[in-house]
């Protein structure tokens, strides 16, 4: 049976040396494992509640089961402990806390406007660059897809900066009629500021006036006759309807704001986030946070909220499907994070209640085929288990894969699998750095193993938990040298698959070796279209990851063997040549005549082509 006792005794042995104050408390393990992070208006209250109360909930009286120590961190006021309380959350992932489990960022379209011909692209991290800044779109597909369609009504450049000052002639964006051409002027410096200004009109929401005037431009174009430049109008018309047309109907009018839905069903919640800006839908993102069974929805959605705006914008209004407890707490933090004023809101009635609806219509149904993936995959897990007669569960998979050519750009390659899908954050390449292991898949899948294993076991803090199983591509000669590299770690109980492609590489010939035996499975089981599947994404990062590395070196200037050339003689040779095999074929005059490359500098870049 469960006991909270030792638990109070170390909250009872501590409460007189805590100060009345705001702040956060942290409940550790014999491991000083972080198991609990909580805040309070005023800290020995809020403990004593864990001391008075005699029956807890089951997640509570785990917790306090578990704590052996006590730490605390004071604040001059609630709204920092609230702050402090979900950054902490966020750093250690406490277990007993509800955890955002997915934290990327989100992708902005950025406009420039220091340069002369500015450039319109996606944008994600710091916004260091002088322009403006549209978003956050939900997606990279969402401002991806806006900025094509951007590109069809305004015709803005999206290529990089040394591209476009190095063309001699117009790409292929040119000619289907999605850029002006700017790099080889054909277009004034003045249509194409007007056509920048227009963009950034558009994206806030201001649509109105660029459709009118882009009309009453083609009705004139067609009484001059000028059916060429009509049409071209038409299509920059046509472009910006569809863009309109496909944003939601935003009834609400809203105009910053994020609705935020959440659902809960079989002790799992979905938690979608809908974004408005400029008066336009930019997207939809679904979360499924890590909690107890036991925790309630409003509980939930509180502690997502200060998460997930953790380090992200916020918007003037937030819209909510549930009551949360410290809203009015809440709302004063976010206002004095972002120094604007922040409005919480349940949406009741009207057409803000349509737009919450619609929020949470699409939670339930994430939430169901999340369920649904969670059951199958369960399934499969247990299938597997059968199948090789491994004793313990199976929950997590690691699946490896190396990829090279003739040696050359060798990576190994990790990718993991949960009862929830793949794990994307628990991805990880290596680089080969052995030079004998670069031809050798033997020694590569040994390094891959060594390095991956020995920094789970001797480092402390960030690192991977162990898989239940892993999965090798290859043989009896990698499943071999695999388990060896386990073994040494102590890790004999490790269950390994490996699945090797047969002679002739036919898929659902495959082989399988687990504990010195072969396995065969049917060609329609459905183990081995999941084995398969596993295996395939292992592959598909590979060869992405060895892709990736093949381009950075072709790419690696000729420049960077020349000693004393450094980043700024570098960009001021390619912007001047625009190549370093121009740059090859120049003469020592054409060299010395770049700026910033003195005649020395000039004679060493020569020789070192030329001797």
């Amino acid at each position: 049976m469960i006991s909270s006792d030792l638990g109070k005794e170390v909250i009872k042995k501590e409460l007189p040396l805590i100060p009345k104050l705001p702040g956060v408390y942290r409940m550790l393990n014999s491991k000083n494992e972080i198991l609990y992070v909580g805040k309070a208006k005023n800290l020995p209250n809020r403990l004593k509640s864990y001391v008075a109360e005699k029956n807890h909930i089951i997640r509570t009286e785990r917790m306090l089961s578990q704590t052996k120590k006590i730490e605390i961190t004071t604040t001059s006021n609630e709204s920092e402990a609230l702050l402090l309380e979900a950054n902490l959350i966020k750093k250690y992932k406490p277990k007993f806390n509800i955890l955002l489990r997915d934290d990327k960022s989100f992708p902005f379209i950025y406009i420039g406007n220091k340069d002369k011909w500015p450039q319109i692209k996606k944008h994600r991290g710091k916004k260091e660059k002088e322009g403006f800044f549209f978003g956050p779109f939900a997606s990279a597909g969402s401002a991806n897809w806006t900025i094509k369609m951007i590109q069809k009504i305004f015709h803005l450049r999206v290529c990089d900066d040394t591209v476009f000052k190095n063309r001699e002639r117009p790409c292929i964006l040119y000619q289907i009629k999605r850029c002006s051409g700017p790099c080889v002027g054909y277009i004034k410096k003045e249509e194409y500021k007007s056509s920048v200004e227009d963009a950034i009109e558009f994206v806030s929401g201001k649509s109105r006036r660029i459709q009118k005037n882009l009309s009453n431009q083609m009705e004139k174009a067609s009484e001059d006759l000028d059916f060429e430049k009509a049409v071209i109008l038409r299509d920059r018309i046509k472009a910006l309807n569809i863009i309109q047309s496909s944003q939601r109907i935003n009834e609400a009018n809203l105009v910053e704001a994020d609705v935020i839905a959440g659902y809960k069903e079989s002790g799992k919640t979905c938690i979608q986030v809908f974004f408005y800006r400029s008066k336009q839908n930019w997207g939809n993102q679904s979360y499924f946070p890590k909690h107890d069974p036991d925790q309630n929805i409003s509980e939930i959605i509180s502690s997502f909220i200060m998460q997930f705006y953790e380090n992200k914008n916020v918007p003037k209004l937030i819209i909510l499907n549930h009551e949360i407890k410290d809203k009015k707490l809440i709302e004063k933090t976010l206002t004095s994070k972002e120094n604007k004023s922040i409005a919480i809101t349940v949406a009741k009635k009207g057409s803000k209640a349509n737009v919450i609806s619609l929020a949470e219509k699409n939670a339930k149904e994430s939430l169901n085929r999340m369920l649904y993936e969670t059951n199958n995959n369960r399934n499969l897990f247990d299938a597997i288990n059968k199948k090789f007669n491994i004793k313990n569960n199976i929950s997590l998979v690691e699946v490896y894969d190396n990829s090279h050519i003739q040696g050359t750009n060798s990576v190994g390659a990790m990718i993991t699998f949960g009862e929830e899908g793949f794990i994307k954050k628990r991805y990880r390449k290596f680089d080969i750095k052995s030079k004998d292991a670069k031809q050798d898949d033997y020694a590569m899948i040994k390094e891959v193993l060594t390095r991956r294993f020995k920094r789970a076991l001797l480092e402390k803090e960030n690192h991977l938990s162990l898989p239940d199983l892993i999965l090798i591509d290859g043989g009896k000669g990698q499943y071999s040298t695999a388990r060896e590299v386990l073994n040494e770690f102590g890790l004999q109980d490790l269950p390994m698959i490996a699945i090797a492609k047969g002679k002739l590489r036919n898929s659902g010939n495959e082989t399988f070796f687990f504990n010195g035996k072969s396995y065969k499975f049917e060609r329609n089981d459905p183990s081995l279209f999941f084995l398969q599947r596993l295996r395939d994404e292992a592959h598909r990062f590979a060869i992405s990851a060895h892709r990736a590395k093949r381009k950075k070196a072709i790419n690696k200037s000729l420049l960077d063997q020349i000693r004393g050339i450094g980043s700024i003689r570098k960009r001021a040779l390619l912007n001047h040549f625009g190549s370093a095999r121009a740059v090859e074929s120049a003469s020592f005059d054409e060299i010395k005549s770049v700026e910033g490359v003195e005649e020395k500098v000039a004679k060493k870049i020569y020789n070192f082509f030329h001797e």
